[in-house]
């Protein structure tokens, strides 16, 4: 981590933002932030100035005049709730001020027989599943870092996970939203509308959005029950075969909640066997599980491939495992994308890098680059045709209708990049959103595509 230096008036901007939050430890200046926190903010900014100080906000309203402030003053803000995400997208620049949502965390209404629950963005996802298990209810969610994420954090970034394959992305189920503008002003959009913005739709618009159009601080989602029984299917082998299996269950009536196309090395590191991996999991009455996934060891076995069936403990661990070895990282240089492909290029995909993970149906995945040296020597390799780094991959992918995006990678390789590699038409358009919705750019400044 290169040395940063801070020249700005840390008192003045402190002040400022304790007279609105007023409680004890609610406005931390820099230099008393704690490291593993500092690092975890270096890595979303490419300022040399680091933020004067970090504001954490108790209440929507404390939220909104934290907002307003930095809008009269013209200060940057860098919004975040636990920080499990700040590595990923584009790095911010100039950052005055990180605001946390981390204290606006309360459960607001939970609709049992409506299946729908309204929370604070703070609140921390792995919180509120255990508070509507109690319900036998759940958030049909899979995200980055489920222990630590905030609710906030996880439609600021639009991190759906495997559970897409049945209950679709983060949009699908989300049912309203409450945001702070970048005047300070909270607007609604959804259920009980107070405020909206003619045009346009806003949960969908601020979904996936990096904190750049307002800061998210209410979210109403809709609920599923908890289904009686689970089961998972692993077949691993040829890619061919796997590549057969994947229609298979595509074109089947089969309905897996979770269904993943695994790399050869993610396959073995996880202990499962040899060759690519189609990962499927079942939940339903438990006849239906045992149906359904007798049928997928059936396919494979009709392929040449190798299945196992887990249960109970054992598919919890393995399910925990794959969380965790597919989204950690094992040294600081390894480098995480985020992939989209047409569905049935994912295996070709896979067998072109070690780690790696798509869903079989939406073609959106995860792939892990495991060194900064290997990014420099294909950059040397590309430098003369004015190729970016990852420009063979990303030029495989898209002729695939596909996208590749950087997710978190060191800071010098987010300088060299473009982490997006946006290739659309809609850029223009972006930018007269941001225009409307934060004229100043104080919000998360350069985070999205194109320096949004």
């Amino acid at each position: 981590m290169k040395a940063m230096s801070n020249d700005r008036p840390q008192a003045v901007c402190a002040s400022d933002f304790a007279s609105i939050v007023g409680e004890e430890n609610a406005v931390c200046l820099w230099e008393n932030i704690e490291l593993s926190q500092q690092k975890r903010i270096q890595q979303a900014i490419a300022s040399e100035k680091l933020p004067s100080c970090i504001v954490y906000p108790r209440t929507q309203k404390q939220l909104a005049a934290v907002i307003a402030k930095a809008d009269t003053n013209n200060w940057r803000v860098l919004p975040c709730g636990s920080g499990s995400k700040l590595s990923w997208g584009g790095l911010a620049k100039g950052v005055d001020v990180v605001v946390s949502t981390e204290r606006i965390n309360q459960l607001i209404e939970h609709a049992v027989g409506d299946l729908t629950v309204t929370v604070e963005a703070g609140m921390k996802f792995s919180d509120l599943q255990a508070l509507l298990a109690k319900s036998r209810q759940f958030l049909a969610l899979d995200p980055t870092a489920p222990e630590s994420a905030t609710i906030g954090g996880i439609v600021a970034t639009g991190d759906t996970g495997s559970l897409r394959q049945r209950y679709g992305s983060v949009r699908d189920q989300l049912l309203g939203i409450t945001f702070v503008r970048a005047d300070g002003e909270i607007a609604k959009a959804g259920g009980r509308v107070v405020k909206n913005v003619a045009g346009y739709d806003l949960m969908k618009l601020l979904t996936g959005s990096y904190g750049t159009l307002g800061f998210i601080s209410q979210l109403t989602f809709r609920l599923y029950p908890l289904a009686e029984a689970s089961g998972t299917v692993v077949l691993t082998g040829k890619a061919e075969a796997i590549s057969q299996a994947a229609d298979i269950l595509r074109g089947s009536a089969l309905t897996p909640v979770q269904a993943d196309l695994l790399s050869t090395k993610l396959v073995s590191s996880l202990g499962l066997g040899q060759g690519i991996g189609l990962i499927a999991r079942f939940q339903s009455i438990s006849e239906s599980v045992k149906e359904q996934s007798n049928r997928v060891l059936e396919v494979g076995q009709k392929l040449g491939l190798d299945g196992v069936i887990f249960v109970d403990g054992e598919e919890a661990n393995l399910w925990q495992r794959l969380q965790e070895r597919i989204h950690t990282s094992a040294t600081e240089s390894v480098i995480t994308c985020k992939i989209g492909v047409l569905p049935t290029a994912a295996v070709e995909i896979l067998t072109q890098v070690e780690l790696g993970l798509i869903h079989i149906s939406s073609g959106l995945g995860l792939l892990q680059l495991e060194s900064k040296n290997q990014v420099l020597k294909i950059r040397d390799q590309l430098h003369s045709s004015g190729s970016d780094a990852y420009g063979g991959l990303r030029l495989r992918t898209q002729a695939h209708r596909g996208f590749l995006t950087i997710l978190s990678a060191p800071i010098a390789v987010k300088e060299q990049i473009d982490i997006w590699g946006y290739t659309g038409n809609a850029l223009p358009l972006m930018r007269r959103i941001k225009e409307q919705f934060d004229s100043k750019k104080i919000l998360s400044p350069g985070r999205f595509v194109g320096g949004i």
